[in-house]
């Protein structure tokens, strides 16, 4: 057990760094270790380990850091575990008989302090155990010797946080969730932009029904060997890697950085520091590409929206929800596959070309003009939301921009040269599109159309069995069908918006839904308006009307629909 009688106690406290505050020691004493734990502050600013709860800790570069703590009876069954946070550690565990007085053992009057503090520091500790790295590391034994344990840590390569777990209990506390025989995990399905990833589960949960919670990790730089060196790489303030004031630098407990539960008042208990108060200044980090989420106890997941063509790391750790308390399985990592090759589609001077992209997929297309010319014209035609279209020209960019509608877009030619255009669908879904190139001015498949391509319905003109609309036209003399279809009263804008693909054109409606065509054009384009009185309708019916302008390629582009509705009562 980790107990302390009074002398003894005097004298480790007078071995501790003369910035600590005495302090009543733990016991392993249930009732008094449930109520000591309870108590966030109750070890801070120590150099006592307690038994079988982790604390958290720091250390300056170069600057070593000694914890101590004492095991009173020989045989007594010990683990110790070291996990790094963000830097290497230095740390050995070593072991000094503990004096006769201290042990209880001795008879007569007391040595005096100073002489019990000289007779532990001359002699020199027996080593137990030492390790340099960053893994999570432990000493176990099964029969320990009773005597004053020191354990002794240093960073060499920058300031770092650090947890320390000591037990006297190691069969029965078992804080750490345990790894399965077999701890690796498996990578079963491979994608563009997906990885399925698969686990055992941990024995903890299966066997001891200890609630397991599994959360995985995703960058693309290495594996992490420990949740504590995921916090650290993940820490967006800057006051987790502020070094804390000396004296104050102990913060245990904290679980918070993790998003695991953790006591609503902790924060308040502890005081946590603020690094414009405490500590060196550093400079704000940037953002780390690393991504973590905790999926409950399922022991498979599909990792989404990566990025084809590149590597990726994937850790897991098993947490336990009870103690916030984890362990790593074996990291893996894995290589999304590439994007498929897109065939190029070669387009043809002055033919109109149906392109179809896949949500947020691309398409590759060429233009290699047969003949010199001094211009060369793109024409688009987006029939659903607006693409993303960028033209190069032997390789040089000469246009990127977004499309909605119809566009049309005017580049200086060369001689032999060769357009390469990439087209790039929407995020929302699907896209679809019409595109002509040539090198003739005049050939204009599509017909020019005004910035605003909505139908107005003038109100006060409806009756019940007709309607008044009006829409703008251009100074080209086109030719204007518009189709009317009765549709239900539940009928909504949602309805209305999958229906607004603006390729398809009058071909695709029935005769019976026809209204009329007509040509019409102003050279004031401030008067390029025109009205139309949709007449034999039925009363208190709802109707959706379409308006479509034909250019002299014969190519239709669709206005926005209108949703109108006749009175019941004239």
């Amino acid at each position: 057990m980790l107990l302390l009688r009074c002398p003894l106690l005097l004298l480790l406290l007078l071995l501790l760094p003369l910035h600590s505050r005495p302090q009543k020691l733990p016991t392993r004493d249930e009732e008094l270790f449930q109520m000591q734990i309870r108590d966030k502050a109750f070890f801070h600013d120590s150099s006592v380990i307690p038994d079988g709860a982790e604390i958290s800790s720091y250390l300056f570069r170069d600057t070593p850091k000694r914890y101590f703590f004492v095991v009173e009876e020989d045989n007594t069954p010990l683990a110790v575990t070291v996990t790094p946070c963000d830097a290497p550690l230095e740390w050995k565990l070593s072991v000094q008989e503990l004096p006769e007085e201290a042990s209880g053992e001795g008879s007569g009057d007391p040595e005096p302090l100073e002489q019990q503090k000289q007779q532990i520091t001359n002699e020199e500790g027996t080593e137990l155990f030492s390790y340099k790295g960053n893994d999570v590391e432990y000493f176990v034994s099964s029969s320990s010797p009773s005597g004053l344990y020191q354990l002794d840590l240093l960073s060499t390569e920058k300031d770092t946080h650090f947890k320390v777990y000591a037990t006297t209990t190691p069969e029965s506390d078992q804080p750490y969730p345990e790894l399965p025989y077999d701890p690796r995990i498996d990578v079963t399905s491979l994608g563009r932009t997906t990885v399925t990833l698969a686990w055992k589960p941990s024995p903890t949960a299966s066997l001891l029904r200890q609630p397991i919670q599994y959360c995985i990790v995703i960058n693309k730089e290495h594996n992490f060997k420990s949740l504590c060196a995921v916090e650290a790489k993940l820490s967006s303030d800057d006051a987790f890697m502020m070094a804390p004031k000396p004296g104050l630098d102990f913060s245990p407990f904290d679980f918070a950085h993790f998003g695991f539960p953790a006591d609503n008042n902790s924060g308040k208990e502890r005081g946590f520091l603020k690094a414009s108060k405490f500590g060196r200044q550093t400079s704000p980090k940037p953002r780390v590409d690393l991504h973590r989420v905790c999926i409950g106890n399922k022991n498979i997941f599909t990792v989404s929206d990566l990025k084809p063509d590149t590597q990726y790391y994937f850790d897991m750790f098993a947490v336990n929800t009870n103690t916030n308390m984890s362990t790593a399985y074996v990291g893996t990592f894995a290589r999304t596959k590439e994007e498929a090759k897109q065939k190029t589609v070669e387009l043809k001077d002055g033919k109109v070309t149906d392109v179809f992209i896949k949500r947020k997929g691309a398409k590759f297309l060429r233009f290699a003009p047969v003949s010199s010319h001094q211009k060369v014209t793109f024409s688009v035609h987006s029939c659903l939301d607006a693409v993303q279209i960028q033209v190069r020209r032997d390789g040089k960019l000469l246009l990127s921009q977004s499309v909605e509608g119809v566009r049309q877009f005017q580049l200086r030619g060369k001689a032999k040269a060769k357009y390469l255009i990439r087209l790039k669908g929407s995020k929302k879904g699907a896209s679809m599109l019409k595109i002509l190139a040539t090198t003739r001015p005049n050939k204009q498949s599509f017909p020019s159309l005004p910035e605003d391509t909505r139908i107005k319905a003038f109100d006060k003109l409806r009756t019940c069995s007709s309607v008044t609309v009006a829409w703008l036209g251009t100074q080209e003399r086109n030719k204007f069908c518009i189709y009317k279809r009765e549709v239900d009263d539940n009928y909504n804008e949602e309805q209305k918006k999958r229906e607004q693909n603006q390729c398809l054109g009058p071909d695709t409606r029935k005769k019976s839904e026809k209204v009329l065509c007509k040509y019409f054009h102003s050279q004031n384009i401030q008067k390029a308006v025109t009205t139309e009185t949709i007449r034999g309708l039925q009363p208190g019916k709802s109707y959706l009307l379409d308006v479509y302008v034909i250019g002299h390629g014969g190519h239709s582009v669709k206005y926005q629909s209108k949703l109108v509705k006749t009175r019941k009562f004239c």
